[in-house]
């Protein structure tokens, strides 16, 4: 399962569509009729993805940070979180910046003193701000630059 990398793939500003509930066929036909590139575990799906024609990408990685860092090296992506084009971790649709004063009834009083900047999701409507997690989220950064190969970091 890619669950966790999907969500971070999201806040670096991927567009990446996860279903943990369909067969091989179903992400074969998604994967063809969206123009997607599969990443999967699974070398059966893997192998029958590309004999389909489909792009595909078999990530071999064990820990999260290592699937994080192989994933970005592979395809060229930043591991920097920009707000401006990052991407619901929930449900993949696009954030947008939104005064503090429009969500204060929808944050902790705490949290609405200590931060001004905060980003709503345009689909499912969760709210995002740069809290103590943050750090976590950094570190998690941090850690899949340094097994990134120095000639592929971008």
């Amino acid at each position: 399962m890619l669950g966790k990398l999907t969500r971070w793939l999201r806040m670096l500003g991927c567009d990446v569509k996860y279903q943990n509930d369909l067969n091989d066929d179903e992400l074969i036909k998604i994967a063809a009729e969206e123009n997607r590139i599969l990443l999967t575990r699974d070398v059966q799906l893997y192998r029958r993805a590309i004999i389909n024609g489909i792009q595909a990408y078999l990530v071999r990685s064990r820990t999260e940070t290592e699937k994080l860092a192989e994933v970005t090296q592979q395809f060229c992506i930043k591991l920097e979180i920009d707000a401006t084009n990052s991407r619901c971790p929930k449900c993949n649709a696009g954030l947008e910046p939104v005064p503090k004063d429009e969500i204060n009834d929808k944050v902790p009083q705490a949290t609405s003193r200590l931060h001004n900047d905060f980003w709503k999701c345009i689909d499912c409507g969760k709210i995002y701000w740069h809290g103590s997690h943050w750090l976590k989220i950094n570190r998690k950064l941090l850690d899949a630059k340094v097994l990134v190969k120095p000639e592929t970091q971008y």
